[in-house]
């Protein structure tokens, strides 16, 4: 599909609009904001668990104490939120480049991606060892891989750049090393693992990124695994027979949570079809499939006063925004009301949580 027939459902001005912006926005590399808590060096990611809070009961407020969907806003959070803003200037960049073909917004956006992930003085390395720490009780934590969810854009990017000069041979051998490298780390070590084995969204999401990772490497074996986990593992143990994802529903956020996990079940089915093996099409011997979770949750995006369960304990006027979710079902699964849907809702929320859990900015580039 080009460019021209995506355009079809995309805002042509709306994207350059933001290409623009990016143009002229001030690049920032984890290297700049250093975390005094970490236990890494300067290159080292890091971030703190979002619902973690320093104990009442102690003089030094150690070890901290959970408190579920409630953010904790001393969290440090520069890391996190300079990555994003690295994962959305290139993606907007990119965009741009694809409807205009405008030099300019390549050359930004590989600059961009070359300080962050090769240059010796401000790349961040490929792991991420001490994310989501606890303080007082842990220095990183395998739960923290849910961060890099908003890198799953970048290789999509970095494929809509390939074809600009800027874009060397050397500097996109280098950009694949590195997932490559971060790919392996998740695959390998004990954070990776414990990841991809939890029972909610957490695990869904490690999915997502393993096999948007391996399809920009070439590594057939992981998405092949991804693929095998989205049948076997995924699909049965975490959706109901109605279609909702239980798990999320017993959480002080059932709203957000509900729609967070199925629009990245519907990023697996979308990185993981072939016309061989079409998870689109995939549903297990109950029916349960990705149609059944987006008929149940479809009529309360569409409808939010019809949620059956309380309200989101926060952030909840927030949602529903514009999920990429829904424009990549609409589309695959030729289903018109979806799409129309989607361009009904915000694609740039304010909310800062809701922004947070939207790993996609630019669906022009993933059609």
């Amino acid at each position: 599909m080009g460019s021209g027939d995506r355009m079809e459902w995309l805002d042509r001005g709306w994207v350059l609009a933001k290409a623009e912006a990016a143009l002229e926005a001030q690049p920032r590399f984890i290297t700049d904001a250093q975390a005094p808590m970490s236990e890494g060096g300067i290159h080292d990611y890091y971030s703190n668990g979002d619902y973690w809070w320093p104990n009442p009961d102690t003089p030094d407020g150690l070890p901290y104490v959970r408190r579920d969907g409630e953010s904790n806003p001393g969290s440090f959070n520069e890391h996190r939120e300079i990555m994003r803003s690295l994962r959305t200037n290139v993606a907007h960049l990119a965009a741009g480049y694809a409807v205009s073909g405008k030099e300019a917004y390549a050359d930004k956006a590989v600059s961009l991606l070359n300080s962050f992930f090769l240059a010796e003085e401000t790349r961040m390395n490929p792991h991420l060892l001490y994310a989501q720490a606890i303080p007082g009780i842990c220095s990183g934590r395998g739960i923290g891989i849910i961060d890099t969810l908003h890198l799953i854009e970048v290789p999509v990017a970095i494929e809509c750049l390939s074809g600009s000069s800027y874009m060397t041979p050397e500097i996109m051998a280098g950009l694949q090393g590195w997932f490559r490298d971060y790919l392996r780390w998740m695959l390998t070590h004990p954070y990776g693992i414990e990841e991809r084995d939890t029972d909610n969204n957490h695990s869904v999401c490690w999915h997502v990124q393993a096999a948007v990772f391996a399809r920009f490497v070439g590594e057939e074996e992981v998405l092949n695994f991804c693929r095998s986990q989205y049948k076997k593992v995924l699909l049965p143990d975490q959706m109901a027979a109605d279609g909702s994802f239980p798990r999320e529903l017993q959480r002080t956020k059932p709203y957000g949570y509900s729609i967070f996990v199925l629009d990245n079940m519907i990023t697996l089915c979308h990185v993981l079809s072939t016309p061989e093996d079409c998870l689109w099409d995939y549903e297990l011997k109950d029916g349960r499939g990705i149609r059944r979770g987006l008929d149940y949750l479809y009529p309360y995006m569409a409808d939010k006063a019809s949620w059956p369960y309380p309200p989101d304990i926060e952030h909840d006027q927030g949602w529903p925004a514009a999920v990429s979710g829904l424009l990549f079902a609409g589309v695959a699964l030729a289903e018109p009301a979806y799409i129309k849907l989607w361009r009904s809702l915000d694609p740039d929320p304010v909310d800062p949580e809701v922004r947070r859990n939207m790993a996609i900015r630019q669906p022009l580039l993933w059609l």
